[in-house]
């Protein structure tokens, strides 16, 4: 089914909090598919600063990161709907490509879609894109595991 979430749902899916979150809206999941998300790069995020202070960048690292967290919300809404608790963790990021820097003010755009499923392996292709155009695509690979309590 395809869907939107709010963002009560996302923060039910995935564990990270400001100022680590990189999912702000999620615009379409399908379960065990594909889902579409987006993180809106203010000019007040606590990396430009620091990254460059004479020209703001998004760090690559960070839009990998975002999807990653596009991938693993994906995976939980497909682990619930399964009535599995278990959870996934980052395992790997391959084929990680940029094109483009993402700048404040920019929508960054995360399509995320399942290549594979082998539990407890799951592999993703994402797409991250700015007004249309693609700025950063890597493969993300994630493990289920059991929960631990912190």
């Amino acid at each position: 089914m395809e869907r939107a979430l709010k963002q009560h749902e996302i923060a039910q899916l995935l564990p990270h909090r400001f100022p680590f979150c990189f999912v702000d809206s999620v615009h379409e999941l399908v379960t065990g598919e594909r889902v579409v998300a987006s993180k809106n790069v203010s000019s007040n995020e606590p990396f430009f600063p620091g990254h460059f202070p004479a020209q703001p960048l998004m760090p690559g690292v960070l839009i990998c990161e975002a999807l990653a967290q596009a991938a693993a919300l994906l995976a939980h809404h497909s682990l619930r709907a399964e009535q599995s608790t278990k959870v996934v963790v980052l395992s790997g990021i391959d084929a990680a490509r940029f094109r483009r820097p993402v700048l404040p003010g920019d929508q960054l755009r995360l399509e995320v879609r399942v290549v594979r499923r082998r539990a407890p392996l799951w592999k993703f292709h994402g797409v991250a894109t700015v007004d249309g155009q693609v700025v950063a695509e890597a493969d993300v690979l994630l493990s289920e595991t059991e929960q631990v309590a912190l």
